[in-house]
C-alpha cells in the first residue's frame, strides 16, 4: 500500500522531469543544427553553415588562405594589405585666444568676459588618410587639414614627411595632401554605388593616436544626411564599424579590400553610428584636387524650406508635396529666371521634389552652365521656369 501511495504521490513529478528532458534535448539539437558559423581556415565540422564570398584578384592572399570562404584570417589579411597605404596625419594650427587674467572674476560680477588683447596658441590635431597614388598623393578629410600651418604624414613603415594641401572640397569634406615620396603602396578604390546595407565593412585609421587601428562591422545604411535632419536623404554611408576621433580621413573598405568610403563623422552620444563619404563622390573631384584646380559648385541662388501641411494648404498645393522658396538671393540665377519667394518647387527636370536635400542633391549633380527646368506652383497654378545654373559665389553658404 505504501509503495502504491508513494507512486501516486511522486509519479506526476517524475513525468514532468521526463517531459522536460525530452523538450530540452529537442531544443538543443534544433539550435545546434541551425546555428550559422563562419568557416575557419582549417578543417570544418560536418553540418556547419558556411558564408561564401566571391574571391577577386585584389584579395589573392585572403582567398588562398580561406579557399574563397570568409575565414578566420580574411579580415586580418585585408587589413594587413590595406594598412600599408594608410597614413597618420598630425597637424598644428594657430588660433587666437583672449588673454583673460581675471576672467572668472569679471564673469561673476559683470556677467561677461572682459574684452582685451589676444595671444596665439598652437593647437595640435590628429587624423588619418590613405595613399591614392604611388608618387605621394594622400586622400583625407578637409576638416583634418583645414587651417593647418604644419602637416606631418607618417607612413606605415614609420617614415615621416611634411605634407602640403593641393586641393580641398569643403562641400564634401575632402582634401588631397602631397608628400615628397615615390614608389609608395596604394589602395584600390572600389565602387560605392554597389555596396548594400549588410555588407561587411572595415575601418582603418588613427583614433586617439592609436596607429593603424582596425575595426569591423557592416554597412548600416546608405544615402544618410549628417546636416540638419538625419532622417532626410543625403549622400553619406552609415556604418557600425567603430569610428572615433582621429579616424577622420581613413578608409572604409569592403571585404575585398577596396575603399568604398572616407570615414568622416560620428554621433558622439550614440553607439555604432558612424558616417563615411562615398568613394564615388571623391572620384568625381580627385583629378581637380590633385591638380590644385578650384572647384566650381553649381548654384541656383535660393533659400529653401520644407513644405509643411499648413503651408501646402496656405498655397493651395494639391498633392501636398514640394519645396518652398523662402528667399531669393539678389543678382542670382533664380532672380534672373523670375523665381520669387513663396514659389513652391514641384518638379526638377521632371522629377518630383519632396525635400530640401533632394533639390540640393539634384543641383549638386550638375555643373555651372547647365539649364534646369523647374515646375513651380504660384498663385494656385503650376507653371514652368528654366534656370541656368551659375558658379556659386564664395561668400554664400
Amino acid at each position: 500500500m505504501r509503495f502504491r501511495e508513494s507512486m501516486k504521490t511522486y509519479m506526476p513529478y517524475v513525468m514532468i522531469a521526463v517531459i522536460s528532458a525530452l523538450v530540452t534535448g529537442v531544443v538543443v539539437v534544433q539550435f545546434a543544427g541551425n546555428r550559422p558559423t563562419f568557416a575557419a581556415g582549417g578543417d570544418q565540422a560536418a553540418g556547419t553553415a558556411q558564408v561564401e564570398i566571391t574571391p577577386s584578384s585584389s584579395v589573392a592572399a585572403a582567398a588562398q588562405t580561406t579557399g574563397g570562404l570568409l575565414g578566420r584570417d580574411t579580415i586580418a589579411n585585408v587589413a594587413e594589405r590595406v594598412s600599408r597605404a594608410v597614413v597618420n596625419i598630425d597637424t598644428k594650427s594657430t588660433v587666437k585666444v583672449p588673454v583673460v587674467p581675471f576672467g572668472d572674476f569679471f564673469f561673476e560680477f559683470f556677467g561677461q568676459a572682459p574684452s582685451g588683447s589676444t595671444r596665439e596658441m598652437t593647437v595640435p590635431a590628429i587624423g588619418s588618410g590613405f595613399i591614392i597614388r604611388s608618387d605621394g598623393y594622400v586622400l583625407t578629410n578637409n576638416h583634418v587639414v583645414e587651417g593647418a600651418k604644419e602637416i606631418v604624414v607618417t607612413l606605415a613603415d614609420g617614415r615621416k614627411f611634411n605634407g602640403r594641401v593641393t586641393g580641398t572640397d569643403s562641400r564634401y569634406d575632402l582634401a588631397v595632401v602631397k608628400i615628397d615620396a615615390t614608389r609608395l603602396p596604394t589602395v584600390e578604390l572600389g565602387d560605392s554605388d554597389r555596396i548594400r546595407p549588410g555588407d561587411l565593412a572595415i575601418a582603418i585609421g588613427n583614433p586617439y593616436g592609436l596607429q593603424h587601428t582596425v575595426t569591423a562591422g557592416i554597412i548600416s545604411g546608405l544615402a544618410r544626411s549628417i546636416d540638419g535632419d538625419p532622417t532626410e536623404p543625403g549622400i553619406y554611408i552609415q556604418t557600425d564599424a567603430a569610428i572615433n576621433r582621429g579616424n577622420s580621413g581613413g578608409p572604409l573598405v569592403d571585404i575585398d579590400g577596396r575603399v568604398v568610403g572616407i570615414n568622416t563623422a560620428i554621433i558622439p552620444q550614440a553607439q555604432g553610428i558612424g558616417f563615411a563619404v562615398p568613394i564615388n563622390v571623391a572620384k568625381n573631384v580627385l583629378d581637380d584636387l590633385i591638380a590644385g584646380k578650384k572647384l566650381v559648385y553649381p548654384w541656383i541662388g535660393v533659400g529653401l524650406q520644407e513644405l509643411t501641411p499648413d503651408l501646402a494648404n496656405y498655397f493651395g498645393v494639391k498633392d501636398k508635396t514640394g519645396v518652398v522658396i523662402a528667399y531669393v538671393y539678389p543678382d542670382s540665377p533664380a532672380e534672373r529666371a523670375g523665381l520669387t519667394e513663396g514659389d513652391v518647387i514641384l518638379k526638377l527636370d521632371g522629377k518630383q521634389m519632396k525635400t530640401v536635400s533632394q533639390v540640393q542633391k539634384e543641383v549638386q549633380n550638375r555643373k555651372a552652365g547647365d539649364k534646369i527646368t523647374l515646375q513651380i506652383w504660384r498663385d494656385r497654378a503650376a507653371r514652368y521656369v528654366t534656370v541656368t545654373l551659375e558658379e556659386k559665389p564664395d561668400e554664400t553658404e
